[in-house]
């Protein structure tokens, strides 16, 4: 056990790991690599905003407290700490890489494997999520937060756990024939594993939302051919008809989005697994490709929420209240600035009035 981890604070290590699979120091100059590092901080710190602004507009409305939105929640908490893992890991790179032991070289990376596998596996729960509450009309009843607890602890457990394994001993740290050039510390057979995983997600999602729209054209068909339930016919035709097509605008958006941003990284990871070491020059430009896919972290919250006409109306009372509370601390509390005191506190006063729980359904229907 000794003999495995005895390499885990030798700085030395990284450095013979990086001269072995890459051709030698980067190319481009510090210019367009600092150009390069400051865009891609930028959108982190753009993901980090958006992000938060959706789990604020959950936290508060009560209108917003479904179940559904709490999964929302959950991928848009990941998708926030993806935004900052991967800053991190970029402020880290270059030439801060070689002061790195292994050990922290390893929680610099497993820290960005994990929030971003928690973003794909949040996507995951969404989708079990919605085929169960089709499936059972009450799935929500007394095990409600039992279930969404399971949910969403399995994301974050799985996550944890796949991130971890180089750390625990995966990893190629006495064997450099079998280490990826992209991650020069991790194995080749890890970076595969990973791959496999996150393509049986993809295929997962697909197959549960086509056996969601059966299920729903299924239902359509069976209330249409009833004569004795002609009140159930009507109101499930309606709503079937809107979720039906509200669905495959979403379904669509939502693989759209993952596999667009996924599949290229997807790619250089294959390549990797698959290719000798300095025979594929392609991967030495891999941080682009996983820049690009960290855009599904900032598509995520556009596609979920903003569809939802609740959260847009929440995120609007929120940006208000915002504006608000700037033009008190400008105007001192004359003129303009009492006339916008007075629409930020309607905002905040219209989340707790009487007429709150008929809109709950309207907010859900269209998620």
């Amino acid at each position: 056990m000794g003999s495995i981890y005895k390499d885990y604070f030798n700085t030395a290590k990284i450095r013979e790991h990086y001269n072995y699979t890459k051709e030698g120091p980067d190319a481009s100059s510090a210019s367009s690599r600092g150009a390069v590092s400051i865009l891609i901080v930028t959108l982190c710190c753009f993901i980090v905003l958006e992000n938060l602004l959706v789990l604020v507009s959950v936290c508060r409305n009560p209108k917003l407290h479904s179940a559904m939105f709490i999964f929302i929640a959950n991928l848009a908490f990941s998708d926030l700490l993806a935004g900052l893992a991967f800053m991190a890991n970029v402020l880290l790179s270059g030439s801060a890489t070689f002061s790195l032991t292994p050990v922290q070289w390893f929680v610099r990376e497993g820290t960005a494997f994990a929030t971003l596998a928690a973003s794909v596996f949040s996507l995951l729960a969404i989708a079990i999520e919605r085929h169960v509450a089709v499936t059972r009309v009450k799935v929500y009843g007394g095990d409600k937060g039992c279930r969404m607890v399971l949910l969403i602890g399995a994301c974050w457990l799985v996550a944890a756990a796949v991130a971890s394994l180089p750390i625990m001993g995966w990893n190629c740290i006495s064997d450099l024939r079998d280490c990826s050039t992209v991650l020069p510390l991790y194995s080749k057979r890890y970076v595969l594993f990973v791959v496999t995983i996150f393509t049986l997600i993809l295929l997962a999602i697909v197959g549960l939302y086509g056996r969601i729209y059966c299920i729903v054209r299924s239902s359509r068909a069976e209330a249409a051919g009833s004569q004795t339930l002609a009140l159930l016919k009507t109101v499930t035709m309606v709503l079937g008809a809107f979720v039906t097509l509200a669905l495959l605008k979403t379904v669509t958006m939502v693989l759209g989005a993952f596999v667009v941003c996924w599949l290229p990284a997807f790619v250089i990871l294959l390549l990797d697994a698959s290719c000798p070491v300095r025979s594929c020059r392609v991967l030495y430009g891999a941080k682009y490709f996983f820049a690009f896919a960290t855009l599904n972290s900032a598509a995520n919250p556009v596609i979920y929420t903003l569809r939802s006409k609740e959260m847009r109306r929440e995120f609007r009372r929120l940006l208000l209240c915002c504006c608000g509370a700037n033009g008190r601390g400008a105007e001192g509390g004359g003129g303009r600035g009492g006339r916008t005191s007075s629409s930020a506190e309607r905002c905040t006063q219209k989340q707790g009035g009487p007429h709150s729980a008929p809109a709950t359904r309207d907010c859900t229907t269209s998620v």
